[in-house]
């Protein structure tokens, strides 16, 4: 079964941070702070998808407070930071909402990803993913990690569902 055909299936989204939200780049500041750039395309999915109900968990290994405020700006409740069994956390968010794995789309670029993404319905990964992650995903976007990559899934699963819905957008405008 191709990955288009379980696209109507599913309600939920799981996503890594580093290397999907960004590029994986870390820019190392004078101060001693770290700085990651996110993509306003993906930003504007994430609020869209939200709005239609989906749900949508974050599993990301690292602890950046500007990255958690990114995310509840964005409107996204379940952030699991410093996730060092990102299986449990897995497991925690489908219980939150009652979920089956068939249910979620889960997106992640390297090998801390790769167990969710074995138990997850549809696996995905950006193009610029390591080359184990590519080997196990169901689909991998053609585009890259914090360049909309996001937003590419998260737009092929509402199209299919009929929930991308750009007339009640322009109507405003």
């Amino acid at each position: 079964m191709s990955y288009l055909s379980k696209l109507k299936n599913i309600k939920a989204f799981v996503f890594d941070v580093d290397g999907v939200f960004t590029d994986g780049s870390v820019y190392l500041l004078p101060d001693q702070n770290m700085s990651r750039v996110m993509s306003v395309l993906d930003g504007y999915a994430v609020v869209q998808c939200l709005k239609k109900g989906y749900k949508i968990g974050i599993i990301t290994g690292g602890n950046d407070p500007m990255v958690k405020n990114r995310m509840e700006y964005l409107g996204i409740k379940d952030y699991y930071a410093k996730s060092s069994h990102k299986i449990t956390d897995y497991k925690d968010f489908k219980s939150k909402y009652d979920l089956q794995d068939s249910e979620i789309l889960m997106m992640g670029d390297d090998i801390p990803d790769i167990g969710i993404m074995k138990l997850a319905e549809i696996s995905a990964c950006p193009a610029n993913a390591v080359p184990e992650v590519k080997a196990i995903s169901d689909y991998i976007s053609p585009v890259y990690g914090g360049k909309g990559a996001v937003r590419d899934v998260i737009e092929q699963v509402m199209k299919v569902q009929g929930k991308w819905n750009l007339d009640e957008e322009t109507k405003s405008a």
